[in-house]
């Protein structure tokens, strides 16, 4: 017991200790006093300004803020979900209105100033912080290694370890899988931007082999659902699109609608998902099976009470204040980007008002909380965690996949990823990392821009007396807004896009029609689709299979005969095979048209307002990327994103983390006994695969 103490005390004076907690006190009372004195020189009615009072006031501050932090954790923690959101943002004011009340020099008095000059302060203080840290991590990562140590030490006591201990848990020696999805990037945007030295951690991993870097073709549709259906679950044919209309109930789907994604998740779920054995779901539109999901679409809910870095997070003022405030500058560097943009005439462009303002703040937010999530994952030691961060494919929907905004986000999330390496020390295991995306995207001024009418209104002119019409916004924003409890009658011909891809229903026939059946309701309905310049193709039904039909040729997928010119020679040697796969998925439309693709720029018509598009072909939105540890086998060819999943529930049984499935990767067996733990233990370097 004597010689348990002796190294106890040996662990909590330790020199490197006591120098790191003494620099953080420092750092706190200068910052501290630096915001003070600027809220008491802010502030109207301000009774002195003494430096003895400034004093005696930041270490009230520190005594409240010791007091009242973790009381407000507790009650954080037991809140969960919108609660300790809500509470989360009123801590930190509450922390310093409490000091400044008990102020004995009373140099600011009565409750609403109180409160303005504590907000004012909280601000300063994210801004301070984030300047001292020189717009770095540093201190979002010392509270990420403060809330794993102690999620590790609470754990250690339930399993009979000392009730009080200073010294810092032991890295974990069991594998452990950590996935995380970089939400449309492309392969070829992320190789260059390695090249050019901009992502400093991936490009470390890759250059210094510790991991490889390879390409995937995601096929047809090239939309997160359909990707996730694939990655989590195998069963990417369940989804067409981003959204689509289901003839026997005569509702129109929309994946990232948490009801509807509820539904959807019934029919991929077998059992067997990629996370089914313990694994953790993070932000993602499906499951996976996960024994834990957090901030999963299909299950409509935020963390609750169990997720710690939740409550962590929203409590710290290095967390969900910070990231606010941070946050709202990203509006205005927003507003100011965009203005760049009209005043250079760049082109193309969308606007980038309204919705899109709230959801600069709003990624910036998720992805800090979804760092802090992994991080108490981590440290749980769960077996395998899947977390998407959408940073990137939010702002280049409406930027552009390869401008400067775009390139800042992605930047954004390798610092993220090294954050992740920064913490692998403190995690209950030896996490090996593997990132990944789930499509690209294409660039291109859209439909409506190009030819001064939507496809609708095209389908509407085509359709005779009948109406043709579709949703309004673009899929991604339609899934965030509620449908009304009884959603309006369909119309005769309902166009539903995502991107350049575009399924059309004539809604009043119970089954999928054939071309003759089309042409005998709308005879001028797919040749006058087709003729459209803005038109690549579109596919129909036929006696022989699916054809696709162009403006001087159609080709018979199955059979490959052309006819006249092939319309599908600017989409790449895969569309053929893409198209036909499409062909077979779950509630097709009875016509799928494809945008036109520029064969000199690669660039797309978005039927949607978005001048970074995905979810058809054409450009890079098939192009998706796979980094992983060098010398982890891999099959030959990873095409669509079932594959994908036989690939990752390969490495999971490599790793003794899932029970061997009888299907093989086609690759040589690799054992995680045979890995060099020197190389695949970091998180690590770039060499082209």
């Amino acid at each position: 017991m004597a010689l348990s103490w002796r190294t106890e005390v040996r662990a909590l004076f330790a020199w490197r200790r006591v120098l790191n907690r003494l620099r953080a006190v420092l750092r706190s009372a200068l910052t501290t006093f630096v915001v003070l004195t600027l809220t008491l020189w802010l502030m109207p009615g301000v009774a002195s300004t003494d430096l003895l009072d400034i004093l005696g006031l930041v270490v009230l501050v520190a005594v409240v803020g010791a007091v009242l932090r973790p009381l407000l954790l507790l009650g954080i923690t037991a809140l969960g979900g919108w609660g300790a959101m809500l509470l989360g943002v009123v801590a930190q004011v509450a922390v310093m209105v409490i000091a400044l009340e008990l102020d004995p020099a009373e140099q600011i008095s009565g409750l609403p100033t109180l409160v303005a000059a504590a907000i004012l302060a909280v601000v300063v203080a994210a801004l301070l912080d984030w300047m001292a840290d020189s717009g770095s991590d540093d201190t979002f990562v010392r509270e990420a290694r403060r809330l794993m140590r102690g999620v590790r030490r609470r754990a250690a006591r339930r399993a009979g370890g000392p009730l009080i201990t200073f010294r810092r848990p032991r890295p974990g020696a069991e594998p452990g899988l950590l996935m995380v999805q970089l939400d449309g990037v492309a392969e070829p945007v992320l190789r260059w931007a390695i090249r050019a030295g901009n992502l400093p951690t991936l490009g470390h991993w890759l250059r210094t082999g510790t991991h490889t870097m390879r390409g995937w073709h995601t096929g047809l549709p090239s939309t997160t659902p359909a990707s996730q259906a694939g990655i989590l679950h195998g069963a990417s044919r369940q989804i067409p699109g981003f959204r689509w209309y289901e003839k026997e109930t005569g509702k129109l789907m929309v994946s990232n609608r948490p009801r509807d994604a509820a539904t959807i998740e019934t029919r991929l779920s077998d059992g067997r998902g990629l996370l089914r054995d313990g694994g953790v779901s993070i932000s993602n539109a499906f499951s996976g099976d996960a024994a834990t999901n957090l901030l999963t679409v299909s299950h409509a809910a935020l963390p609750g009470r169990s997720a710690r870095g939740w409550a962590a997070f929203m409590a710290s003022p290095y967390g969900f204040t910070r990231a606010l405030v941070l946050g709202v500058a990203e509006v205005f560097t927003e507003l100011h980007q965009a203005r760049l943009q009209r005043r250079r005439n760049l082109q193309p462009r969308v606007s980038r008002s309204g919705a899109f303002l709230a959801l600069r703040p709003a990624s910036m937010l998720l992805r800090d909380v979804n760092v802090s999530l992994m991080a108490e994952q981590m440290a749980r030691g769960v077996p395998a965690i899947y977390c998407d961060l959408v940073d990137y494919d939010e702002v280049a929907h409406h930027a552009g996949p390869a401008r400067p905004e775009s390139m800042r986000q992605l930047e954004s999330l390798d610092r993220m990823l090294g954050v992740l390496e920064r913490l692998a020390p403190e995690a209950a295991r030896q996490y090996h990392l593997v990132v990944l995306s789930d499509h690209g995207q294409s660039q291109g001024a859209t439909f409506r821009q190009r030819y001064g009418e939507t496809l609708d209104e095209v389908a509407d002119r085509l359709a005779g007396s009948d109406r043709a019409a579709g949703p309004q916004m673009p899929a991604e924003e339609e899934g965030k807004v509620e449908p009304e409890n009884t959603p309006p009658p369909a119309t005769p011909l309902l166009v539903v896009s995502s991107g350049n891809l575009s399924m059309i229903y004539l809604t009043r026939f119970p089954h999928r029609l054939n071309r003759s059946a089309i042409d005998h309701v709308y005879p001028q309905l797919i040749d006058g689709l087709a003729a459209h310049p803005g038109i690549g193709l579109v596919v129909a039904q036929t006696e022989e299979g699916p054809v696709a039909y162009g403006t001087d040729g159609s080709h018979r997928l199955r059979d490959g005969a052309v006819t006249g010119t092939d319309p599908l020679l600017p989409y790449g040697p895969s569309a053929c095979h893409d198209l036909l796969r499409h062909q077979s998925a779950a509630h097709v439309g009875d016509l799928v048209v494809i945008s036109a693709v520029d064969p000199v720029t690669h660039e797309v018509a978005a039927f949607e307002e978005l001048v970074g598009s995905h979810g058809g072909l054409g450009g890079w939105q098939t192009d998706a990327v796979l980094v992983h540890p060098s010398g982890w086998p891999t099959a030959r060819e990873l095409d669509g994103p079932d594959a994908v999943h036989r690939q990752l529930i390969g490495w999971l049984t490599m790793l003794g983390l899932r029970k061997p499935e009888k299907a093989a990767l086609g690759a040589d067996p690799l054992h995680v006994e045979d890995l060099d733990p020197g190389r695949t233990a970091r998180l690590s370097p770039s060499r082209d695969g």
